[in-house]
């Protein structure tokens, strides 16, 4: 019997009809990226491989074609603003679309998503000037800068300079004395390396108090020594990314860090969605992330925040509770309607603020999101 012949042809653009070229690898290079192309008429196009995460691909077109506008991309309206178009069972190996999704044994399910901008770039960004004015009035709190904290008093240059040890650091840490610490610290910078290694402690709260107290102390040392404070979260990011080392306690204290100084040091806020996806950090990293919401929302809202709005139908209620808590500060009004159905979800979980625990449910903390959304 003769086998059936699989008919194969090259992808075209869903658009003009024209052959497009094999998706590259983008020259700027960022999170979760995709390869991408561009077609004679003007549409770009992203390329999912598996044809699993087809969503984040049609995003990542979309910022593509904003010239990597993220505001400006969310606040398009789809067949208004742009066209889609997909095309499937796309075989990225031979750059081929075949009639069936399996060819020689082998799966066949990659997807080619296409978009085309129906306006102009400038004209949309005229558009998203106007909404941005507006939402930056909403979010940004109007007790304007009161995180920041006074000018520390200078040093007597001719005062006896204290020594940091482990053991005195530790102490100090666990009793709370945030006068002590930064009393050392502005003489001895190894008090903040001590405190990082308490963020090692087995003891889950002792973990979170200390992240806590590095904000505070790294608060007040920031006002005289700023450059030691960004050495910190220099040497903290590094630390995470070591794959062959545990970051227990990291991410929260970059949070704290950030948080407690967002005028300084909220350009380190975005790295933290780096570590979203991974299974031990999402927590901290949504928790982190609204953290520093509380005092500057416009600071989150201006990274590509739009990657944790899957967080809001997580499994884990952990989880599902620190995704609404963000989103609840930053009034993000485009995942309202998943906040409000949450409104009934008693699931349990512990929150911590300022270094203690606190028990609260997913049903409270969607509550009080959706309320802070429904503010004008």
């Amino acid at each position: 019997m003769v086998k059936k012949t699989q008919i194969k042809v090259r992808p075209w653009c869903p658009f003009c009809g024209q052959d497009v070229g094999k998706p590259r690898e983008p020259v700027q290079r960022k999170m979760d990226e995709f390869t991408m192309g561009t077609c004679q008429c003007g549409a770009v196009y992203t390329c999912d491989p598996t044809g699993f995460n087809v969503g984040a691909a049609m995003v990542e077109a979309l910022v593509h074609a904003c010239d990597e506008n993220w505001d400006l991309a969310w606040e398009l309206t789809a067949d208004e603003d742009y066209l889609t178009g997909r095309i499937d069972n796309y075989d990225e190996q031979d750059h081929q679309v075949y009639e069936t999704k399996n060819v020689d044994g082998r799966k066949v399910s990659g997807v080619l998503y296409f978009v085309r901008m129906s306006r102009d770039i400038a004209e949309l960004s005229g558009k998203l000037d106007k909404t941005k004015k507006s939402t930056a009035a909403a979010i940004i709190p109007q007790a304007g800068a009161n995180y920041i904290p006074e000018m520390e008093p200078a040093r007597d240059p001719k005062r006896k300079k204290k020594r940091a040890n482990k053991v005195a650091v530790k102490e100090m840490t666990e009793a709370g004395d945030i006068e002590g610490l930064v009393d050392i610290a502005f003489d001895d910078l190894k008090t903040l390396r001590f405190m990082q290694r308490l963020l090692y402690a087995p003891d889950e709260n002792k973990r979170w108090q200390c992240a806590h107290m590095m904000g505070q102390v790294c608060r007040r040392l920031s006002t005289r020594k700023p450059g030691a404070v960004s050495d910190l979260l220099h040497r903290m990011y590094e630390a995470c990314s070591d794959s062959a080392a545990t970051h227990w306690g990291l991410l929260e204290s970059i949070g704290s860090i950030i948080a407690a100084r967002p005028d300084i040091y909220g350009g380190f806020a975005r790295h933290l969605l780096m570590y979203r996806n991974l299974p031990t950090s999402t927590t901290q990293v949504l928790w982190a992330l609204g953290t520093i919401a509380e005092k500057r929302p416009d600071i989150i809202r201006a990274t590509p925040f739009y990657s944790l709005f899957s967080f809001i139908e997580h499994e884990n209620s952990i989880i599902r509770g620190h995704a609404v808590r963000l989103f609840g500060k930053i009034k993000a009004t485009e995942v309202a309607s998943e906040i409000e159905k949450l409104i009934q979800d008693n699931a349990e979980l512990t929150v911590y603020e300022e270094g203690q625990p606190i028990k609260t449910t997913v049903a409270a903390l969607a509550e009080a999101a959706f309320t802070n959304l429904s503010k004008k």
